[in-house]
């Protein structure tokens, strides 16, 4: 009875500030989530919505290789050998061995290219895909105010930080195939601070740290600016809600239009600038994987 008063409540006169972010900040998850981090919990919005800007990236790599032309490129064309030499010139200046740089080049143009749109989520209206989800949660019989959908996905630190462990597992290969399984294990116990029995101990304690500060760092630095840009959007969105019953509604509103112009003028460099830190982290961290100490 309590929660059919409250959605009664919530259809009369609408949901508070706090109510509407929060909403809008719930994953559509396989079941609820039980802490801070619950690896049995699914987010299945960060799933679709990363898979797809994933097959969209890849569509639109292979699309803009089948009609490249020698002559007059397109814009489109020219926008991705843009991308594709700058890519490629930071990769030849951190990773130097060449066999390594025909897999680690593409990694990077991949990801740069994969984070950038998913990333680019963050320019659509704010409740643009939840009010179509919700809809459609509606015409299957669902209640609409439990229907929630996230759609970007580098806001949501379980896919950052899947991410940054998947760059993890490449650094480690790459440790093992040019150190040698031999060579990276006394490296482990071995550095930084010298090749002493009595300091393995502490060598091997710093190089545990190193790797997790690395990865967690990694994906957290994305995490972080994604989801306070999608927070701000959130707010301002907040400002064109009060509707045009008084002057300071109207007022609201059209400060609502000017602050989410500006913002999203202003997120177009942290959305590329967060992709280009993420891919030459990715680079930095395999060439260090190929340096022996």
């Amino acid at each position: 009875m309590a929660a059919e008063a409250q959605a009664a409540e919530h259809a009369t006169h609408g949901p508070t500030a706090g109510e509407y972010i929060g909403h809008h900040l719930q994953h559509l998850r396989s079941k609820e989530q039980t802490g801070i981090i619950d690896f049995s919990v699914i987010n299945y919005d960060t799933l679709f919505w990363s898979i797809l800007m994933g097959v969209l990236g890849l569509w639109l790599l292979r699309s803009v290789a089948k009609r490249a032309t020698s002559g007059v490129p397109g814009r489109l064309q020219a926008a991705v050998e843009i991308v594709l030499e700058m890519v490629d010139n930071q990769a030849k200046s951190i990773v130097h061995n060449v066999q390594s740089r025909k897999f680690v080049g593409p990694l990077a143009l991949t990801v740069f290219i994969w984070i950038f749109l998913m990333n680019s989520m963050d320019f659509l209206p704010v409740d643009l895909i939840p009010r179509i989800w919700e809809w459609i949660y509606g015409a299957a019989g669902g209640d609409p105010h439990h229907a929630y959908q996230r759609v970007v996905p580098t806001a949501d630190l379980s896919a950052t930080l899947g991410t940054s462990i998947g760059v993890l597992c490449v650094v480690l290969y790459y440790n093992v195939k040019i150190k040698g399984a031999g060579g990276f294990v006394h490296e482990l116990f071995a550095a930084p601070f010298g090749d002493k029995w009595f300091l393995y101990p502490f060598n091997f304690a710093m190089q545990m740290i190193e790797f997790l500060a690395r990865t967690v760092s990694h994906g957290m630095r994305l995490f972080g600016n994604m989801y306070a840009g999608e927070l701000l959007f959130m707010l301002i969105a907040l400002m064109g809600a009060v509707g045009f019953g008084s002057l300071t509604g109207v007022a609201l509103w059209i400060a609502h239009v000017i602050a989410g112009t500006g913002w999203a003028i202003f997120h177009i460099l942290i959305v590329a600038l967060q992709a280009f830190i993420f891919m030459m982290l990715t680079l930095v961290y395999i060439g260090q994987a190929h340096d022996k100490h």
